[in-house]
């Protein structure tokens, strides 16, 4: 960031795909300029502005790096000047221009100092040489450079040692008429100034001013004289000392002279300042009132990573917590702190969650404790310590009488508030042998009892049975493994949008998947948004009785760095889905407000909370534009309704309608609209999709169960316009990649040359016999033998006797001794994924 020296316009810029900088109008808070694509994409690390406001410097964040200069106020389309830094000098951090010269500048990195002039149509610089050796003496890391205003061309610079370096025009280049000298400097002398790294220099009217790690702010008069000192503040790290501007501030027109302090000179004259605001690393921003030496905390944010943030379910408030062991209330409504705990020794925070009567939160650390506080005034009611590991997800049931966590030791604590209104351990169990990746609680719907599920990176889902567990006897109900080679990655209820009960489960393969909540058996499976990562994290937004009943439910998502909003109910439409960026570090968790209007998300290592506005209806707009009907799934199609996809597609499926009448019949052909149940894999093949033995059972009961809550029947048949979103939901997201059957390899490999992981003939035939959904020998015979053309295909007959020997025989014949991934893939399977020069 930067700004104008009367603090009316503020320049900020960022790094990274997609960086601009932007020009504000601080009065208004509306940006009045941006320069997108700055420095070909990769953004700034260091940017200032003139004292005018005319002019801005931005240094790129990438090397080699580039500075350039912009006349914001003309302009944004291109730089006025432009100059690539040697490399040599290291990544430059900070730039600053001269006060008094708009023309002058200087940027430094941490070991190198660099002076630029543009006074005569180019942008020159010099980078003045200086070690140890010239002075003698350890100079250290550069910080910060600043010029002075008296002497005039003077430059000043700050290092991590507690030192100053005073930089002189070089002799002979003054320039004629000018206020100050030539870009070329030279270190003039070393001054030590403090024992402690000094992180931040300044100016204000006369004076130089210092901020260092021990939190002090010293001023010096031109001749670096100590004149007064803020040791007092209580405060960290000093990044930024900002002082008010008041161009009339004189001292003979201060009314009350003696208000303000005695300088530390002989003299002891009267040191009048303005008031100024000091910035520190651990996010804290105070006001010092120089009059009477005042100091006013502004407030104290979060410096470690956000990883936990809940709403209310009752009030207007977002809980956030952070590894700096801060938790912050705050009204979202009037964007002001509700109120706020420090815990001590700074415990880091992981997780928290509020009751569902908003009486009580709980918060979960790093160090496997659980704290109970109490949601208003966040005092503390019990503390639990039973895992030894971080506290990764917490969560009330619906009645507030269970609270459960799960921890990084892959183990589920459930809590139970009892009859003497206190809360108790209930028991813990270990059901997963890996990573937890959601918690939910839900309701059984004929009891309103209270369900609690887990989903484990170990592709589990576990149910847990409350009511008949005890103390130090946490019980099962359920384990189900719900995927076969899909990571499941979140876990919600589905709300009542249909008759039947689900859970909806989102994978790392870009699906979403519906389970009965009694059966656990997977009902559909739909696409899910394909915003450059999977889905995971995810929640209903809440609606509120008030609301339209006709308006569509809400679910919102998380990617790795977006978040979205889904309409309801989900069919796999790409078009009633939408999501942006949210924070390019990493979203690490998602709230909804209580009234469904708006979303939060947490960024992690950015240590930012983000609140995002919900519009329903925009949403359901662009759905309408998306069509209505088949028209979507049209276009998941190569070619779309007009392309060869889809009339293959179309062959295929009545070519089915024969087959299941039978190829060679000479019976009169009954015409359908609809092909039977069991011809639905060959489709699915014959399209170049190649779904397991579960996934094709899944695919069967999706259809065969789709109306039997509706009437009670099972449906035996499939339709064109059915088959078309069965296909586009089912089929991977982004097509069979390559990469997959490597991955495979290098986990099989029995050797590893120098190219490629490969597997020995003997192992590749044991592994699909033994492992996964394992083949038998008369099935592997079949497949290898028809797809290397020893039979014809359609294979063998059941009752078929078949010579193993000769099978053996034949495969030692056309399979070499050890078996890699492109041969597999195209010599084998015949899928041609691997190009000749791979």
């Amino acid at each position: 960031m930067a700004c104008s020296e009367d603090k009316r316009w503020v320049a900020t810029g960022d790094k990274g795909p997609g960086s601009c900088v932007i020009l504000w109008d601080t009065y208004t808070g509306i940006p009045v300029q941006t320069i997108f694509g700055i420095h070909d994409e990769s953004g700034v690390v260091a940017i200032a502005m003139s004292t005018d406001a005319k002019y801005i410097v931005t240094v790129s964040a990438t090397s080699p790096q580039t500075v350039s200069i912009w006349d914001w106020t003309e302009s944004a389309d291109q730089p006025m000047f432009s100059t690539e830094i040697n490399p040599r000098w290291n990544l430059q951090t900070f730039v600053a221009f001269h006060p008094d010269d708009n023309q002058q500048f200087v940027t430094n990195s941490d070991s190198q100092v660099v002076f630029y002039s543009w006074e005569s149509g180019t942008l020159k610089h010099h980078a003045p040489f200086l070690s140890d050796s010239v002075f003698n003496r350890a100079i250290g890391l550069f910080s910060q450079t600043v010029f002075q205003t008296t002497p005039s061309g003077r430059a000043l610079t700050a290092t991590s040692l507690g030192n100053i370096v005073v930089w002189n025009p070089e002799r002979g280049n003054g320039r004629k008429g000018g206020m100050v000298g030539s870009h070329q400097k030279r270190a003039l002398k070393l001054v030590r100034v403090k024992d402690r790294a000094l992180t931040c220099i300044t100016c204000t009217d006369d004076l130089i001013v210092t901020g260092d790690t021990l939190g002090h702010v010293r001023f010096y008069d031109n001749q670096l004289n100590l004149v007064n000192w803020y040791q007092n503040l209580k405060i960290g790290v000093v990044t930024g000392v900002s002082f008010q501007y008041n161009p009339d501030f004189r001292l003979d027109r201060i009314p009350e002279i003696n208000k303000y302090p005695e300088d530390a000179t002989i003299q002891a004259k009267t040191f009048a300042v303005n008031d100024f605001i000091v910035s520190t690393k651990s996010a804290e921003v105070v006001h010092v009132e120089a009059d009477g030496s005042k100091v006013t905390n502004i407030f104290k944010e979060h410096d470690s990573a956000v990883h936990a943030i809940a709403a209310s379910p009752t009030k207007p408030w977002i809980c956030i917590g952070s590894y700096s062991g801060i938790l912050k209330v705050w009204d979202y409504s009037t964007k002001e702190v509700v109120v706020t705990r420090l815990f001590q020794n700074k415990a880091r925070i992981q997780c928290i969650a509020y009751s569902h009567n908003g009486l009580q939160l709980a918060v979960g650390m790093t160090t496997g404790m659980v704290v109970i506080l109490d949601a208003i005034s966040l005092d503390e009611e019990v503390t639990f310590h039973y895992a030894c590991d971080v506290i990764t997800h917490c969560l009330f049931s619906h009645n507030s009488r269970y609270l459960a966590t799960a921890d990084g030791h892959h183990t589920t604590t459930v809590f139970i508030f009892d009859s003497n209104n206190e809360w108790k351990y209930l028991g813990r169990y270990k059901a997963h042998y890996d990573i937890i990746q959601d918690l939910s609680f839900g309701i059984d719907l004929d009891s309103n009892q209270p369900r609690l599920l887990t989903l484990g990176k170990d592709r589990v889902l576990v149910e847990y049975d409350l009511q008949g567990s005890s103390k130090d006897d946490l019980r099962l109900l359920s384990v189900e493994r719900i995927e076969q080679s899909a990571l499941p990655l979140c876990i919600t209820w589905y709300p009542p949008v249909t008759k039947e009960s689900f859970l909806v489960v989102g994978n790392d393969q870009y699906k979403m998947k519906l389970f009965n909540t009694t059966t656990k058996m997977c009902r559909k499976t739909l696409l899910g948004p394909t915003y450059g990562s999977p889905a995971k994290l995810m929640s209903i937004v809440p609606t509120t009785p008030s609301r339209d009943p006709s308006e569509h439910r809400l679910l919102t998502y998380a990617t790795s760095d977006k978040i979205g909003l889904q309409l309801l109910p989900l069919d796999g439409n790409p078009h009633r889905s939408a999501s942006m960026i949210a924070h390019p570090s990493g979203v690490s968790r998602l709230a909804c407000s209580n009234d469904g209007g708006f979303v939060f998300t947490a960024g992690g290592v950015d240590s930012t909370v983000h609140m995002w506005s919900v519009n329903a209806k925009s949403l359901s707009s662009v759905a309408a534009l998306g069509g209505e009907g088949l028209i979507p799934f049209y276009g998941l199609l190569e070619g779309g309704r007009e392309g060869e996809m889809f009339g293959e597609l179309e062959n295929y499926f009545y070519f089915a309608q024969l087959r299941s009448q039978g190829i060679n019949t000479t019976d009169e052909r009954e015409t359908s609209s609809v092909v039977q149940l069991d011809q639905v894999p060959f489709l699915m093949r014959a399209l170049g999709f190649y779904p397991s033995e579960q996934e094709i059972e899944d695919m069967l009961n999706e259809v065969k169960f789709s109306k039997y809550v509706d009437s009670g029947e099972y449906v035996t048949n499939i339709n064109l316009a059915d088959f078309i979103k069965l296909y586009v939901n089912h089929r991977p997201a982004f097509g069979l990649s390559p990469d997959e059957i490597r991955k495979a390899f290098s986990v099989l490999a029995t050797r590893t040359d120098d190219t490629e992981a490969s597997v020995d003939r003997s192992t590749l035939l044991s592994v699909l016999q033994r492992k996964g959904e394992h083949m038998t020998e008369h099935e592997l015979a079949e497949c290898l033998t028809t797809l290397l053309g020893f039979n014809p295909e359609g294979g063998f007959d059941a009752d078929d006797v078949i010579n193993y020997d000769t099978v053996n025989k034949d495969l030692e014949d056309s399979l070499p001794e050890f078996v890699t991934a492109d041969i597999f893939a195209n010599e084998m399977l015949g899928l041609h994924l691997y190009d000749a020069t791979h």
